[in-house]
């Protein structure tokens, strides 16, 4: 599984249901087309970790790289439904920090040849 991750802080004024509703209809489309296979919103927790991450981290988990380049361009389309509900996810934050990340160990990895 391949974990595109999202890290930010909300703007001034943003409440945080409604960022997290925003999210909610974003990421809950993208699930029903088939898109992603399931997301997650997390907040911070008494100002505990880096704060150079920012307060929210979203991860959105999937299959493989290969429908996270399909997520891609449905998003790169910049047509309605998604436009719209990625603007209105997106308008609301600062500080966007993203990675990917992979379920460790890999299910193909082979162990006993390694060289390093």
């Amino acid at each position: 599984m391949d974990i595109y991750n999202v890290w930010c802080d909300l703007k001034p004024g943003v409440r945080d249901m409604q960022f997290y509703e925003n999210v909610a209809r974003c990421m809950d489309h993208l699930r029903a087309d088939g898109l992603i296979e399931s997301w997650r919103l997390v907040r911070r927790k008494l100002g505990f970790g880096p704060t150079e991450l920012g307060e929210w981290h979203l991860m959105m988990e999937l299959r493989d790289l290969n429908q996270l380049e399909e997520a891609f361009q449905r998003m790169a389309t910049r047509g309605d439904p998604v436009e719209g509900l990625h603007h209105a996810m997106n308008a609301l934050v600062t500080n966007a920090t993203f990675g990917l990340t992979r379920d460790f160990p890999d299910p193909f990895r082979q162990r006993g040849q390694e060289r390093f």
